[in-house]
C-alpha cells in the first residue's frame, strides 16, 4: 500500500497534472500526499548565497497556493515542504532523502523550460531507495495502473519494480509481462519450477498474457512500442546506473526517461 506518497513539484505548468494523479492515488490507497517544492536556481549569486532569489521564493509560492487549492476539500491528509534554495547538489541530495521517508514519489519528466536538475529523476531511482512513478512531458492521463506492462527479465532490478508495483498491479484490469529474452537456466543444473505469472496470481493480479518479444530492434524502443500498442497506462521496469560506463545499462534507463510516453514506475 502507497499509505505516505511524495510529489516533486517545481512551480511548473504541468504541477497540476501531477497533483491530480498523485491525488488520485492518495484517494485509492487512502494515504497523505507531501508536495515537496525543489527547483534549480538560475540567479548565480543565489546560489553562491545558498538562498533563494525572487523568481525562487515566487515560484514557491505559487507552487504552495496551488497545492493547497488543489488538495483543499478532498478530505486527504497533506503536507507541504520546500527546500530553502535551488543550489544543484543540495536539491538533488535533498529531495532523495525526503523520499526515502514515503512509499512512492511522483515526479514530472523533463523537458526543455523544466527549472530541476535533469538528472533529478535518475538520481531518485538510484539513490532513494523508493518506487519512482515519472508523469510525462506530454499529453494527459486520465487513468494510471489499469492497464500494465511490466518489463521483466528476472534480474534483481526488475524484481524490485514489480514487487514496488504490487499495490498497482493487484488492483489492474489486466498486467502483461514482457520478457526481451527467454531466460534460459545453467546447463546441467535442476531449477525450482519458478513462474513469475503464477506469482503474480498468488497476488489478485489479472496477468492475461505473456510475450517473449524479440529483440530485432531496440529493447527499450522495443517496450514503447508494445506499451502503445497495447493501449497500457503504465510501464513497470528495474532502473540501472551507468556504473561509470554511459553506454552500459544505465542508457536504457535514461532512453526511457527521454522518451517516454505513458507513465513509468522504476525503481532499483
Amino acid at each position: 500500500m502507497y499509505k505516505d506518497i511524495l510529489i516533486h513539484l517545481d512551480g511548473g505548468q504541468r504541477d497540476g497534472l501531477r497533483i491530480a494523479t498523485a491525488l488520485t492515488l492518495a484517494r485509492r490507497f487512502g494515504g497523505r500526499l507531501t508536495g515537496l517544492f525543489a527547483r534549480a536556481e538560475n540567479q548565480g549569486l543565489a546560489v553562491i548565497a545558498r538562498r533563494g532569489s525572487e523568481a525562487f521564493e515566487a515560484a514557491a509560492a505559487l507552487s504552495e497556493r496551488q497545492f493547497a487549492e488543489a488538495t483543499a476539500h478532498t478530505g486527504i491528509a497533506t503536507r507541504w515542504w520546500r527546500l530553502e534554495h535551488g543550489e544543484q547538489t543540495h536539491v538533488l541530495a535533498e529531495t532523495a532523502i525526503a523520499a526515502r521517508f514515503h512509499d512512492l514519489v511522483v515526479v514530472g519528466q523533463h523537458h526543455d523550460g523544466k527549472d530541476a536538475p535533469e538528472e533529478l529523476i535518475e538520481h531518485l531511482v538510484l539513490q532513494s531507495g523508493r518506487p519512482v512513478l515519472v508523469l510525462p512531458a506530454v499529453d494527459t492521463y486520465p487513468t494510471i495502473a489499469t492497464n500494465v506492462m511490466v518489463a521483466w527479465n528476472g534480474g534483481r532490478e526488475a524484481s524490485r519494480a514489480l514487487h514496488d508495483a504490487m499495490p498497482l498491479l493487484e488492483g489492474a484490469d489486466q498486467v502483461e509481462i514482457v520478457s526481451v529474452r527467454a531466460q534460459q537456466p545453467p546447463p546441467d543444473t535442476k531449477l525450482p519450477p519458478l513462474n513469475i505469472i503464477e506469482h503474480l496470481t498468488q497476488h489478485g493480479a489479472k496477468v492475461t498474457r505473456e510475450v517473449l518479444a524479440g529483440a530485432d530492434i531496440g529493447v527499450m524502443d522495443l517496450l514503447l512500442s508494445r506499451a502503445f500498442d497495447q493501449g497500457c497506462d503504465l510501464l513497470v521496469m528495474g532502473g540501472h546506473g551507468g556504473y561509470n560506463l554511459p553506454f552500459f545499462k544505465g542508457a536504457g534507463t535514461r532512453h526511457i526517461l527521454k522518451h517516454m510516453t505513458l507513465p513509468v514506475l522504476m525503481s532499483h
